[in-house]
Parts: structure tokens; sequence; C-alpha cells
């Protein structure tokens, strides 16, 4: 049986609530929500308001060449830029701004994306209508791509070893960090990149999820007065849909001895990884949360660790109504009596929902949480729902001695990762 294991080195991450670890950390402890109004496109049209969670102040020269930016998605542009920080983080970064410290045949990534390049390809669709097929981007196609991320932080970085794109929605980046563990524990590598990316504030996103009727509404549940920053209010009575978010978070996975012989120092390790299809609708979630149950007990099996050694849980608590009831169910499946001994937060009360890079950020949130023994709140957390009973950590953050995380992830299709974290301890 093998004994390699994963830890994290390195962190890094693109959000609505900041960009790079301390910032966006300090956010979430504070409970700064990172949803406001759009304004990057005319949003007259929607006969709903227009919200989401957008990276803010991001410029994409300030990681890559212009000529690069300019040809890429913005999806890309973020993977660029947390993957810097996270290598940077880890102390695999060179003066050069490539990697180093390492083999690169033996450093590679697992780095999802739910929705890929929709900004790119909307634009060239536009050009195409309006300018003709000659005036097409040649650079449209190879950089429009999910796996366009995870080939340009090779580029940009030098890393040669196994490389993948995983695709499955809002499961995403459970599922990149997960396979990234199973890729250092199997040895088929000793670094690996886990993570997740995703830029889809574009109309037609919008116009899809509205037509859905999916989308939080952006107003007070109790004065009716406008305000973006309680859209997303997970477990919540008054919850009524989940707000658009963009963003990207890189966990550096390393394998524990080869870390310990550079000197690396851990942040934590990644213990456990379930992945399961609810093979029920493609929106809906499964009744009774049975696909995120088979998840979580996957996972906990991996792990080889028994429920009640969990601490916390960051749960997919997207804020609509049929999500949260199930996985509140699916907790209380799972975890019996311990249930009631859990904290549970949604970190999407804050930073929105990031899609396929939804997975990835709140893993990096485990990461902190069982590094610095602080746990995030649900924000917006003003109206208890009877048939919701867990603690949701309501509205400020807490400190709490955690050992163990535990991160849900569930997306269309029925895609449903869990993924289990523990604090690294010498």
């Amino acid at each position: 049986m093998s004994t390699r294991r994963a830890v994290v080195v390195g962190l890094g991450i693109v959000s609505p609530v900041g960009i790079g670890a301390a910032a966006a950390w300090d956010a979430l402890l504070a409970g700064r929500s990172g949803i406001d109004t759009v304004t990057t496109f005319d949003t007259s049209a929607f006969d709903f308001e227009v919200v989401a969670g957008a990276v803010k102040d991001f410029d994409p020269t300030d990681y890559m060449e212009h000529k690069d930016a300019r040809r890429h998605d913005r999806s890309t542009h973020f993977a660029v830029a947390a993957t810097g920080e996270a290598l940077r983080d880890a102390g695999l970064l060179g003066d050069d701004g490539r990697l180093a410290g390492t083999d690169a045949d033996r450093f590679g990534m697992v780095f999802g994306t739910g929705i890929g390049g929709i900004g790119l390809l909307l634009e060239n669709h536009q050009v195409l209508l309006e300018r003709g097929p000659r005036r097409v981007s040649p650079f449209m196609l190879p950089h429009m791509l999910p796996d366009s991320p995870s080939g340009m932080v090779a580029i940009q970085y030098g890393i040669r070893g196994p490389n993948m794109a995983v695709v499955s929605a809002c499961a995403t980046g459970g599922h990149a960090i997960g396979e990234a563990m199973e890729a250092i524990v199997r040895g088929q590598a000793d670094v690996m990149l886990g993570a997740g990316v995703e830029a889809p504030l574009h109309p037609l996103a919008f116009a899809g999820f509205g037509q859905m009727r999916a989308l939080g509404t952006p107003r007070d549940p109790d004065s009716g007065e406008y305000a973006p920053a309680l859209a997303s209010r997970p477990f919540d009575a008054t919850r009524n849909g989940f707000v658009v978010a963009e963003g990207c978070a890189v966990l550096v996975l390393e394998e524990l001895e080869h870390a310990r012989a550079r000197g690396a120092t851990p942040i934590a390790e990644v213990i456990g990884f379930g992945s399961s299809a609810d093979a029920f609708d493609m929106a809906a979630p499964a009744e009774r949360g049975e696909g995120n149950q088979r998840a979580m007990r996957a996972a906990l099996a991996r792990a080889g660790i028994a429920p009640d050694e969990v601490g916390y849980i960051n749960a997919h608590g997207t804020s609509t109504p049929l999500n949260d009831r199930y996985e509140t169910v699916a907790i209380r499946e799972v975890f019996g009596e311990h249930a009631d001994r859990l904290a549970v937060s949604s970190t999407k009360s804050m930073t929105g929902h990031a899609m396929g890079a939804a997975g990835a950020i709140e893993g990096f949130v485990c990461a902190k949480v069982v590094s610095t023994g602080r746990i995030p709140p649900t924000i917006n957390y003003r109206h208890p729902d009877p048939e919701l009973t867990l603690d949701y950590v309501p509205n400020e953050a807490r400190r709490a001695d955690v050992a163990v995380a535990l991160s849900n992830s569930m997306g269309l299709g029925g895609h449903n990762s869990s993924i289990i974290l523990r604090r690294y301890e010498a």
C-alpha cells in the first residue's frame, strides 16, 4: 500500500473578495462581500437586476506579456496570476519567473474550468457577425478551450509533467484537487497543481441562468431596498438563488518526503477525495442529497477517518432553495449526531458562485481553516429556516481548533466532489 502523502505547500487566489491569499482571507474573515452591480456591459435588456461576484482592479499585464494577455481569455489571465502566487508561496518560483527547485518533468497539474473561454468565444462570434469570417482571430480556437488555462500555465512557468483539464461544472474544483492528490499518491508526479478557474461574466451566461430562474434577488428581504451584497444568502429562509461569480484558486500539492527534502513548510494535507453522480437530473440535485452523501462517504473512506473526526465543512451552499436543503439533509445523514457539533459555512455568501473555480476557492478556504484555526462565516444569515438546523457560523468568523475540514462541491449534470484536508503536524 502506498505511503506517499500529498501536502499543500502553496496557495494562490484571484477572487471577488481580493487578489492574493492575504487579501482574500482577510476579507472572508471580516465577512466582506465581493458581490455588486454588474457594470461591464449594458444590462438594460434584462428583466432582473444583474449582480455578480466580479474580480476588481485586475490587470493581466501584471502577470503576463501584453501580447499573450490580448490573445487569451480572462480565465487564462486568472490562472496565470493565481499560479504565480502559489508557486512563489511554495518556494518554487525562480528569479526569472519560471519553475525552480524541482524536476519540471515530475511537476504536473489538474486545472479545471466549468465553461472555459466563453468570453473569447462570444467576442469572436460577434466579430464574425459584424465583420466576417476573415476577421475572426486565429488564436480563438486554441485559446477558448477548457484546457487553455492549463496549457498557458505550463508554458508560462515551464511545467512539463502530467497536465489535464477536468470539466464537471460546479464540482470541477474539488475534482481537480482530488485528482491532483491521487496523481501524487500513485507516484505519477512529485508536485501537482490542483486548481479551478472561471470567468463567465457575460450577458449570455446571465440570460441563460435568468431563464432558469436560478439567480438570487439583490433586494433586502425585509425592506425591499436594492442591496447587491444580500443577493447570496445561503441557508437563510429567504434564499432564492445563487450569484454568478468569477475567479481562480490554485493549491500546490507536493509529496511529503519530497517537500521535506527541499525544506518546504506544509500548510495542510489532502487526505480524502470522493466523487459521485446523482444520475437524477441535469439541473436539480438528487433528493435528500443522495449523490452528495455518496461523495462525502467516499472521501471519508479514502481518508481512512471516522465522521466524528471532521470539525468543519465548507458547504457547497449556493443559496438556492433545493441545494441548501438537500445538502443539509446529506450532512445529517452522513455525520449523524456529530452533525450538531460541526461548523458548516458557505463562503459563497461573500464570493458568489464561481462555478468551475468554486471548489478550488473553497479548498483554499479549508487549507486556511485547518492551518489558522479561524472559520469564515456565512454572511446574510438573518432568517433561520426551521428545516435547516446545522451550525452555519452565522455572520461572524469564529476561532476553532479544526484538525480536519471537508469541502463539498456539486455541479449541473449531477456531478459531486468532496475533498478532505487535515492540519499538518510534523
